[in-house]
C-alpha cells in the first residue's frame, strides 16, 4: 500500500512569516531606547554616532561574502539559523560593558548578525513566494508588525522600569528570533522556466553592474539612509524637544503600522507601478517628510508625518527588492540583495557619522540634510529610467 508524502502542518509562508515577525524586534527596541541608554552611560552625541556607524562599516566588508556563501549552500535556511543563534547569544555581553570602547565592541558584534539577516531572508522569501505564487508583501509585512509591536512595548517597558531595562529587553528579543529560526522552511525549489517575454536573468553579479541597474539601488540607499537617523538620533532630538519616552515609542510604532498596512495591501495596488517608480515616489516623500520635521512641528503633526513611512520605506523597499528579483537569478539572489545592502550601509555609515556632530550643533535643523538625500535618491532613479525604460 503506497502512502503519499505527509504534508507539512504549517505552510512555508506561515513559517517564514513567524520568523519575519522577529527579525526587526531588536532594531525597534534600539530605535526607542539605545540612544537614551547610551546617554545614561555618559556617551556624547559624537560617540553615539561612532557606535552606530562602526557596525555599518564592518557589515560593508562581510555582507556580500555572507550572501555568496548562503547562495552556494543547498538552502538559505542554514545561514539564517547560524546568524540567528549567534545574534541571540552575543547581546548578553551588554550586561558587562559600561563605557565607550566596551559598548562599541559588543554593539558591533551584536549588529553583525542583526544586519546580515534582513537581506538574506528577503532574498530567500521573495524567491519562495514568486515560485509558489503567494504574496511576498503579506509575509514580509509581519516583520513590520513585529517592529511596530516591539516599538510600543519597548517604550512602555523603558517608561515603566527605567532605561536600565533596555539591555534585558534586547537580549530577550534576540533570543526569541533565534528560537523561531529553527522552524524556518526550505526556501529553494526547482528552477523556473524563463518565459519568452521575460528578460534574461543574470547568473553573475557583474552581468548587471551597469549604471541603469546600480543607480536605482544607490537611490534607495540614499533614501534608506534617512531611516537610520530614526534609529540613531530621532529619540535623542525628540527628548530634547520635551517629548516623553512613551510618546516616542508610539510615534515610531505609528510609522511601522503605516508601513505594515502598505505591505499587507500591496498586492492589490503594486502591479500598477514599476519597481523604479516606487523608489522614485519614496524619494520625493522623504524630501517632504524631513523638511517639515526640521522645523520641530507639534506632536500631532509628527504623528501625521510618521504615516508617510508607508511610502518612504514600504513602497521604496518593495521597489528595491522587486527590481533586483526582476533581473537576477536564484544563483545570485542573496549576493545581489547583499550588494544592495552594502550600498545602503555605505550611505547609512556616512549619514550616521555625519549626523552625530550635526545634531549636536543644529538639533532638528540637521533633518534638512535628510530631505536632500531624498531628492538625490529620486534623481538617481530618474537617470536610470532615461538610460533604460521601465518594463515592470
Amino acid at each position: 500500500m503506497s502512502h503519499s508524502p505527509a504534508r507539512p502542518r504549517f505552510s512555508a509562508e506561515l513559517r517564514a512569516s513567524l520568523y519575519h515577525a522577529t527579525v526587526f524586534l531588536s532594531n525597534a527596541a534600539a530605535a526607542v531606547g539605545f540612544a537614551a541608554w547610551l546617554g545614561s552611560r555618559g556617551i556624547s552625541p559624537d560617540e553615539i554616532g561612532i557606535i552606530n556607524a562602526v557596525p555599518v562599516l564592518v557589515l560593508l566588508g562581510i555582507n556580500m561574502f555572507i550572501g555568496r556563501i548562503a547562495d552556494k549552500a543547498s538552502d538559505w535556511r542554514q545561514m539564517l539559523i547560524i546568524l540567528s543563534l549567534i545574534g541571540g547569544v552575543v547581546p548578553i555581553g551588554l550586561f558587562v560593558v559600561d563605557e565607550f570602547w566596551g559598548i562599541l565592541l559588543v554593539w558591533t558584534l551584536v549588529m553583525i548578525p542583526t544586519g546580515s539577516i534582513p537581506p538574506l531572508v528577503d532574498a530567500a522569501t521573495v524567491r519562495l513566494t514568486r515560485r509558489n505564487g503567494s504574496d511576498f508583501g503579506f509575509v514580509r509585512a509581519w516583520g513590520t508588525v513585529g517592529y511596530m509591536v516591539a516599538s510600543g512595548f519597548a517604550g512602555w517597558v523603558i517608561a515603566a522600569f527605567g532605561i536600565d531595562a533596555f539591555v534585558p529587553l534586547i537580549v530577550g528579543l534576540t533570543l526569541l528570533r533565534a528560537a523561531l529560526a529553527l522552524q524556518l522552511p526550505r526556501f529553494r525549489g526547482p528552477a523556473q522556466p524563463v518565459l519568452p517575454d521575460m528578460p534574461p536573468l543574470a547568473g553573475k553579479l557583474r552581468e548587471v553592474l551597469r549604471p541603469w541597474f546600480v543607480l536605482p539601488l544607490v537611490g534607495f540607499a540614499l533614501i534608506n539612509a534617512t531611516h537610520t537617523i530614526i534609529v540613531a538620533f530621532v529619540a535623542f532630538v525628540w527628548l530634547g524637544q520635551g517629548i516623553d519616552m512613551g510618546t516616542i515609542g508610539w510615534l515610531i510604532a505609528v510609522g511601522a503600522a503605516a508601513e505594515a498596512i502598505m505591505m499587507f495591501v500591496w498586492r492589490r495596488i503594486g502591479r500598477r507601478f514599476t519597481a523604479r517608480h516606487m523608489i522614485f515616489a519614496a524619494g520625493v516623500t522623504v524630501a517632504i517628510r524631513w523638511t517639515i520635521m526640521a522645523f520641530e512641528p507639534s506632536v500631532p503633526v509628527l504623528f501625521v508625518l510618521q504615516l508617510s513611512h508607508a511610502i518612504t520605506y514600504g513602497v521604496g523597499y518593495f521597489g528595491m527588492v522587486h527590481f533586483i528579483a526582476n533581473w537576477t537569478s536564484e544563483d545570485i539572489a542573496a549576493e545581489a540583495q547583499g550588494f544592495s545592502f552594502v550600498l545602503q550601509q555605505v550611505f547609512a555609515f556616512v549619514t550616521v557619522l555625519s549626523f552625530g556632530g550635526l545634531v549636536g550643533a543644529l538639533g532638528a535643523k540637521a533633518f534638512l540634510l535628510a530631505a536632500l538625500l531624498g531628492v538625490a535618491g529620486a534623481i538617481c532613479v530618474a537617470i536610470s529610467l532615461r538610460l533604460r525604460a521601465a518594463h515592470k
